[in-house]
């Protein structure tokens, strides 16, 4: 029998006085595993080596099931199996020059997945190991996420293959340039508003901008993380690891305590990591690891931060040269020895699936109340079902790390109403919006034994407001 018959008449029998809530519950709760595993398993067929894009949808089709059947209008509008395919690929090439007259060819991406409730918004990565499913795992997360904010942005990711690493100046620019010059077709104030990823700091965007500038002969509003003195935001840089200690902070305090005197575990050394940090220490908790792609620092004493800036920051150098100064410190080339130690609170904040099952059962086991994702989906599936079970704590990425497109979003209104407002402002701003965030995953996610499923909150909060749009907007 085809779903959608199978539905319609599920709700009839549901009506029956004769079914129990128990019985209608479970009836519900099967029907719709079965719509979401025919879902995952059609994507699955149809691109199978797309794994984390895969993982993302069954992570939100999962926590979404109850309240998708408690409204048929959302299957009789094919919600599901509309927003977990992009609205449009693009994807085209990218020629550019080195320093030597040698010509390199790219491949570049942008994902315009879901624009029901504002223009497509997210970042461009330019790293060597991304893919199209790359991509498509993080737009479909940046649609919720950005949904979660309250600002009116869609959700987009893009990026190239092309490695920044090594390049000078001028190569970077012209082959920002060559990706603009068939971007700027694709993009724009009211379309799509692209911004920053790994890969892509401030020198990039200036890069991008003038070319996009250079082209359309207007000064608009078109990418943020712009510089301060040309259209850009204060705090960006610090936005997302801020707003992930602002969300946690919320969870402690809904707990009976704050951050004060608690050891906090944070993996990474880029921006989020570093300015999660500097907001740990603000809020007098102790930060006692730090970790990049080669392995990570222990500091049992505490994290020298302004050790961590000049090593990653002014010098662009390695972690593990942390060691050479702070000798009480731990050196170690397992990047997961940070999951091993005990601490009160766990920032994983450097790239997917980095907390696994194991790491999951050390931090349980050394008392860890809370992990919050700075990165996008640092932790296995499998791990957040065991944080679920265990009642840990657990905060999700489009939850957690939504600070940075919060500001992003911020940085668009700030273009168009042609004014900047202060440091204090925005971070005002950016409290609220990430307190407004975390209601809203207590709204959602609170269970009938008080423990708040915040994965659930984050997924279900996100999608009512989406899914709500595109039913108000008809089959596009």
């Amino acid at each position: 029998m085809p779903l959608n018959i199978l539905l319609l008449n599920t709700n009839a029998l549901l009506s029956a006085d004769y079914f129990n809530s128990e019985l209608r519950i479970s009836l519900i709760l099967n029907l719709s595993k079965m719509i979401s595993n025919e879902i995952i398993n059609d994507l699955k067929k149809k691109a199978p080596t797309e794994v984390e894009f895969h993982q993302a949808v069954e992570e939100v089709l999962e926590s979404i099931e109850a309240v998708y059947n408690e409204n048929p209008i959302f299957e009789a509008h094919k919600i599901i199996e509309r927003v977990v395919l992009p609205d449009r690929i693009i994807m085209f090439r990218i020629p550019w020059m080195d320093d030597h007259g040698e010509i390199h060819v790219n491949q570049g991406y942008r994902i315009e997945f879901n624009s029901a409730i504002g223009p497509y918004k997210g970042g461009l990565r330019f790293h060597p190991d991304v893919s199209l499913g790359t991509f498509k795992f993080l737009g479909f997360e940046q649609i919720f996420k950005n949904a979660l904010t309250g600002l009116p942005m869609g959700g987009g990711k893009g990026g190239s293959d092309f490695d920044p690493k090594g390049k000078s100046d001028n190569e970077v620019m012209r082959f920002c340039q060559s990706f603009m010059t068939e971007l700027y077709r694709h993009v724009g104030p009211e379309t799509d508003v692209p911004a920053g990823d790994i890969g892509v700091g401030g020198r990039e965007i200036g890069f991008l901008y003038g070319q996009y500038k250079r082209i359309v002969n207007r000064f608009e509003g078109v990418l943020t993380g712009k510089g301060i003195n040309w259209g850009g935001s204060w705090i960006r840089k610090e936005a997302t690891g801020y707003g992930l200690v602002y969300i946690t902070q919320h969870w402690l305090q809904e707990h009976g305590t704050d951050f004060k005197d608690k050891k906090v575990a944070i993996s990474g050394a880029g921006n989020v990591a570093i300015y999660a940090a500097e907001k740990v220490m603000e809020l007098g908790g102790k930060v006692i690891s730090m970790s990049d792609s080669n392995g990570c620092i222990i500091d049992e004493e505490g994290i020298d931060l302004n050790l961590v800036k000049q090593i990653k920051e002014v010098e662009r150098g390695r972690i593990k040269e942390y060691v050479e100064t702070r000798y009480n410190a731990k050196y170690s080339t397992n990047r997961n020895e940070v999951w091993n130690i005990a601490c009160d609170v766990a920032l994983p904040c450097a790239t997917q699936n980095e907390v696994n099952l194991e790491s999951a059962k050390n931090l349980v086991a050394n008392k860890c109340l809370v992990i919050a994702e700075g990165a996008n989906m640092p932790i296995t599936l499998e791990a957040t079902h065991y944080f679920l079970q265990q009642k840990i704590g657990i905060i999700p990425g489009k939850a957690a790390n939504a600070g940075g497109v919060a500001v992003s979003g911020l940085e668009m209104t700030q273009n168009s109403m042609k004014l900047q407002w202060t440091p204090k402002e925005v971070d005002d701003k950016l409290f609220h919006i990430m307190n407004n965030i975390h209601n809203d995953c207590v709204k959602y996610g609170k269970q009938s034994d008080g423990y708040v499923d915040y994965v659930k909150g984050a997924n279900v909060a996100g999608f009512l407001k989406v899914a709500n749009a595109m039913v108000d907007q008809g089959l596009i």
